[in-house]
């Protein structure tokens, strides 16, 4: 359940590098026993390069590269989620086809709140909104209200090795933290409604930050072993077009505000599930308890303030939240702010952060409080992905030989 120039990790790989050549090879090799006679081969597609992003034209005949994202309705959203995703989406949106929605599904595979699920879905809606995801540009709706998600989630189980699945780091701490009469197989699976959520929507691209890599990679394999078992000849004999059924997706990884850290500590990412509130300043909290919060956040006793010192992490953190809420370049904050101290930067990082969020929280308000257009929203959201999902759907259901219905 971040988000712009996002445009720098993506892979390249040289057709005319033999060295490269031999490692793609033997990554076939390595996957040889999960592919079949594919692997065996260990044939080398030398022209695996990823292209960068294209920024579409105003023309009829451009096709727009497709993003879909979203974030969990727990808890509340905070300043991390907001300017690793979401602020980055109203970018997006401008250059790309964008889906994003809520996702509830997600939501479930920890115990929680049953009376709070539906109105934090609204609220993760409206915030959305709120922060300037424009629906004449992108389809918002919620995961659930697309029954594609879960079906597809069932025929991608059938294709994953449950291996994938045991070396996902976050399933093992949250498991850990939980304890094994806590944590239900939906954890376990998270990773596989994910590669749906995305595969559904044949999507090229993916907001991610460093701790979803490792379930991109996932979705990745997943799309390639699918095509593989089920696609090409194969689904041709069976009476469709051929070719792959889904696109595999590249990552897109902001190089500012991917993890905006804790204000209790600058090494551990922002987080919903942290304990403290005071950890984290959420986008509906009132002017006088953010100003609270950055009166208490952790600091330093070292001397001015300065990007990128490894033993300033806190420091680092509270520039680099400066510089995404005010717009202003890295060398422009750290021409300012080198001979602060922390008193006087606290104030005017206080006072930057109401100025951008209470536009913010005044718009959510208003949005809120019109239950019928956000519904409206949502059900004309949830029908435009429908038309997408439903099609991928029906072409996998083919390819893996069910009665057409």
């Amino acid at each position: 359940m971040s988000r712009t120039s996002i445009l720098s990790p993506f892979l390249n790989l040289s057709a005319t590098s033999p060295l490269i050549c031999r490692r793609i090879q033997r990554s076939f090799l390595k996957r040889a026993e999960l592919f079949g006679d594919y692997g065996k081969r260990g044939r080398c597609f030398c022209s695996l390069s990823a292209p960068q992003p294209q920024v579409s034209d105003n023309s009829t005949t451009s096709v727009r590269k497709r993003i879909v994202s979203g974030v969990q309705p727990t808890g509340s959203i905070h300043l991390g989620n907001y300017l690793g995703a979401i602020k980055n989406w109203v970018s997006l949106q401008n250059t790309y086809d964008t889906l994003f929605f809520i996702v509830d599904l997600h939501a479930i595979t920890l115990p929680y709140d049953t009376r709070e699920l539906s109105k934090a879905t609204k609220d993760t809606a409206a915030i959305y909104l709120a922060c300037g995801v424009d629906t004449s540009k992108a389809s918002v709706f919620v995961q659930s209200h697309v029954r594609a998600h879960v079906e597809l989630l069932w025929l991608l189980s059938s294709a994953t090795p449950i291996g994938w699945l045991n070396r996902m780091i976050q399933f093992k701490e949250k498991s850990r933290k939980a304890g094994d009469e806590n944590v239900g197989v939906a954890l376990l699976t998270y990773p596989v409604l994910m590669a749906s959520d995305i595969l559904l929507y044949q999507s090229d691209f993916v907001p991610v930050g460093e701790d979803q890599k490792q379930h991109l990679e996932l979705t990745r394999e997943l799309a390639e072993r699918v095509n593989h078992l089920y696609g090409g000849r194969k689904w041709k004999k069976l009476g469709g077009r051929g070719g792959s059924l889904f696109k595999v997706p590249e990552p897109l990884i902001p190089p500012a505000g991917a993890r905006v850290m804790s204000l209790t500590d600058g090494l551990s990412k922002m987080s919903k599930s942290a304990p403290s509130d005071q950890s984290r300043i959420n986008l509906l909290d009132s002017n006088d308890v953010i100003a609270n919060k950055i009166k208490r956040c952790k600091t330093d006793s070292f001397s001015g303030l300065e990007f990128d010192n490894p033993d300033r992490p806190e420091c680092n953190n509270l520039l680099s939240v400066y510089q995404l809420v005010t717009g202003k370049t890295k060398e422009e904050v750290a021409q300012e702010c080198q001979n602060m101290n922390w008193g006087t930067f606290k104030v005017v990082l206080t006072d930057a952060l109401v100025a951008h969020l209470n536009p913010i929280q005044a718009r959510y308000e208003e949005i809120i409080s019109d239950t019928g257009y956000l519904d409206g929203v949502l059900a004309e959201g949830a029908e435009k992905a429908a038309s997408v999902a439903d099609a991928t759907l029906k072409n996998v259901y083919q390819a893996m030989g069910f009665l057409q219905r």
